[in-house]
């Protein structure tokens, strides 16, 4: 298994803010725990004597992934359990779908109110997406990105789409409906060594909430704000590679309007250009099949020409 440890900087500073959040969920839980056992065992106590706990023998029994990567008995949870899906030539048309995973089995795709059943024109499409698995830890994490294909070996016109669980990867829901995407295009040939990397880093960012900077920069943990990162795609095109981030709202871009959650989501824009795909904030990226790091609303997108309007950094 893939040592965090050991991963390069915008890598390790994603998972690091995953793991703190994780480590934080359990120390509330361990709390929990702990009194509800000092509860339980008070009738056995004499009046003032204190429980004693032997601390280093229960320390002593913690194998979490980076003791022990096959035998580890603590799993350190997400903020938010997420899905992966896969789509490409193979599985269009298919009854027995033929993903990229090897130790997985795929859970089917819910048919629940507001969901694909009542998508109007996205049911078409979505019958060719697969449900690969969903996880809420970073155990889980890992063991499905080591068994998956990576991007630079997949066929061409396949996508994967790492969402936040109970969000189908569609424009129609009710969580994107209102939102827009940052993406970035790369010329195919010359990044082939690179997007892997990228989008590993991409993913971590994503499952470890450090693209939205409302949420790095809370000082409050009792009611922190809903994360606007919906979630992130890698899509394979004959010429170019298409990195994406989809956010839950957009802001109008109207001069005086908005102007929170625009700030909001260019920071969304600068985190994905400068700390997860590692270029420099002044970098013009723009050239023969690729773009700058530009944000467009899901409405925009439908429109073409002079009349989409655009956020670039």
């Amino acid at each position: 298994m893939t040592s965090v440890a050991s991963l390069p900087g915008p890598a390790l500073q994603a998972s690091k803010a995953a793991l703190n959040a994780a480590l934080a969920t359990n120390q509330v839980k361990e709390k929990e725990k702990e009194s509800n056992g000092k509860a339980e065992e008070g009738d056995s106590l004499e009046p003032g004597e204190i429980q004693e706990v032997d601390m280093q023998a229960q320390a002593e029994q913690i194998r979490t992934v980076f003791n022990d990567p096959m035998n580890f008995n603590v799993k350190h949870p997400l903020y938010s359990p997420w899905t992966l899906w896969f789509d490409s030539p193979m599985t269009k048309g298919r009854n027995l779908p033929q993903t990229p995973m090897s130790s997985f089995p795929q859970t089917p795709i819910p048919q629940t109110p507001g969901g694909i059943a009542t998508m109007g024109t996205a049911t078409g499409w979505m019958e060719d997406i697969k449900r690969v698995i969903s996880f809420d830890s970073v155990e889980e994490f890992w063991g499905m990105y080591n068994n998956i294909v990576p991007p630079s070996h997949l066929p061409q016109k396949a996508n994967y789409y790492l969402f936040k669980e109970g969000i189908i990867p569609a424009w129609e829901d009710e969580a994107n409906k209102n939102g827009g995407k940052w993406s970035i295009q790369l010329p195919r040939e010359k990044n082939r060594s690179r997007v892997d990397e990228m989008w590993l880093y991409t993913m971590l960012a994503a499952i470890g909430e450090t693209f939205d900077p409302l949420l790095v920069n809370t000082e409050s943990s009792e009611s922190p704000p809903e994360s606007l990162i919906t979630g992130v795609i890698v899509s394979t095109r004959p010429q170019f590679y298409r990195l994406s981030i989809w956010t839950r709202t957009a802001p109008s871009l109207t001069p005086g309007e908005d102007d929170e959650l625009r700030e909001r989501i260019e920071g969304i824009g600068r985190h994905f250009k400068t700390n997860v795909l590692g270029y420099s904030d002044s970098q013009k990226l723009a050239g023969p099949l690729a773009t700058e790091v530009e944000f467009l609303s899901h409405k925009d997108s439908e429109k073409k020409g002079k009349q989409a309007k655009k956020i670039t950094v």
